[in-house]
C-alpha cells in the first residue's frame, strides 16, 4: 500500500489550508464506532428522514462501500459567515445564510478537486475522491471524528473558531494518515436551540425530526402545499431556517467574517420581499438564483413558501 510517513499528515493539512480551507483534520476509516451506525438506523426507523430516502443508503453506514481500499478521511471546513443582518419588517422573506452567496458546492468542489489532484500526484497508486454534501457520507460524524468540531444539540457541527457557520467536505483516500483526536462536546447544559425551534423539530438533544423542520419543508418538500402543522410557524422563512443557529451562543460569540469573496451575498438574498417572491416568474427565478444553492428550491416551491407566509399574515 502507498502511504506517506505518519509525520507527513502535516503536509496534507498544510496543503488544505494553503488552498483556503479554514479547518482540516484527519480520521481513520476504522475510527467510527458502531454506535454512530446504530443511531443513524434508529433515526431512520423513526421516519425522521421524511421522504429523504437517500439517507437510508447502505453506503452512508459504511464508508468502505465508497472505496474498499479507503484508510483515511481528510475532513475540511470552510467558513461562510458574513455580518449582514436581515431587516425586521414582516414584509421581508428570510433566506438561510448558507445560500446568500455563490453555491457552496461549486466553491468547495473547486478547492477539493485541487486537493485530490495534488494528493494523487504524490505517488503511484494513490486513490482520492472528494465529497461536499454530494454523496452518502456522514459528513458531520466524520468532521467530529477528525477534530473539526462537535455535533451540537441542533444537529449542526460547531467549531470553536467559527461556530456552526461552516461548510463541510472530505477526501477519502487509500493513504494511511495519522489521525486526529475526535472533538469533545461543548454544548453543556445549554438548550437555546431546543427552546427556540418553533415547530419542536429538535425532539430531544441531538435528534432532529425532518417532518417538523422548516428547513426541510422549504427546501426538500415538493408537495403543492405545505403541511398545516408547519405553515403557522414559518415566521417569514422561505428558504431554509437559521433559527437554531442564530440563538446559539457559540455563533453569537465566535462568528467571524469569511475571507471567501464568493460567499458575499447576492443582491436580493438578504432582504427579499415576500410579495415579490410569491409572484416570481420562472425567468426571474432563473436570473436571481443562477449561481445559488437555492436553485434546489424550484420556482413553484419558492412561490408556495412565500404565499404560505402571506396567508399567515392574512389569518392573523
Amino acid at each position: 500500500m502507498n502511504q506517506f510517513p505518519a509525520t507527513n499528515s502535516s503536509v496534507v493539512k498544510e496543503k488544505a489550508l494553503e488552498l483556503g480551507f479554514h479547518k482540516v483534520g484527519i480520521a481513520s476509516v476504522d475510527q467510527l464506532d458502531t454506535t454512530q451506525t446504530q443511531r443513524l438506523q434508529a433515526w431512520l426507523e423513526l421516519g425522521y428522514h421524511a421522504d429523504m430516502e437517500w439517507m437510508a443508503s447502505p453506503k452512508r453506514q459504511d464508508i468502505r462501500y465508497l472505496m474498499p481500499e479507503a484508510r483515511s478521511l481528510i475532513c475540511v471546513a470552510l467558513n461562510y459567515y458574513t455580518p449582514h443582518q436581515r431587516p425586521g419588517g414582516e414584509e421581508y422573506a428570510k433566506m438561510s445564510r448558507y445560500g446568500w452567496g455563490r453555491d457552496y458546492h461549486k466553491v468547495m468542489h473547486k478547492k477539493l478537486k485541487v486537493l485530490t489532484t495534488w494528493l494523487q500526484e504524490q505517488g503511484k497508486g494513490i486513490q482520492a475522491v472528494s465529497y461536499a454534501d454530494t454523496g452518502p457520507v456522514q459528513d458531520k460524524v466524520w468532521a467530529q471524528q477528525a477534530g473539526i468540531g462537535w455535533i451540537a444539540k441542533n444537529g449542526n457541527v460547531i467549531t470553536r473558531e467559527y461556530g456552526s457557520w461552516v461548510f463541510l467536505g472530505e477526501v477519502l483516500t487509500n493513504l494511511e494518515l495519522e489521525s486526529d483526536r475526535p472533538h469533545t462536546q461543548h454544548c453543556g447544559t445549554c438548550s437555546r436551540c431546543l427552546d427556540a425551534c418553533p415547530t419542536g423539530a429538535i425532539t430531544q438533544e441531538f435528534v432532529i425530526d425532518a417532518n417538523r423542520c422548516i428547513a426541510y419543508h422549504t427546501i426538500e418538500n415538493r408537495a403543492e402545499k405545505l403541511p398545516d402543522t408547519i405553515t403557522p410557524y414559518l415566521q417569514g422563512w422561505v428558504a431554509g431556517c437559521d433559527i437554531c443557529q442564530d440563538v446559539c451562543p457559540w455563533n453569537q460569540r465566535f462568528a467571524r467574517t469569511t475571507d471567501v469573496a464568493e460567499f458575499q451575498p447576492y443582491s436580493g438574498n438578504v432582504a427579499p420581499k415576500l410579495i415579490e417572491l410569491a409572484q416570481i416568474s420562472n425567468e426571474e427565478w432563473d436570473r436571481q438564483f443562477r449561481a445559488s444553492a437555492f436553485r434546489r428550491i424550484k420556482p413553484e416551491m419558492l412561490r408556495r413558501n412565500a404565499r404560505a407566509n402571506l396567508d399567515n399574515k392574512l389569518d392573523a
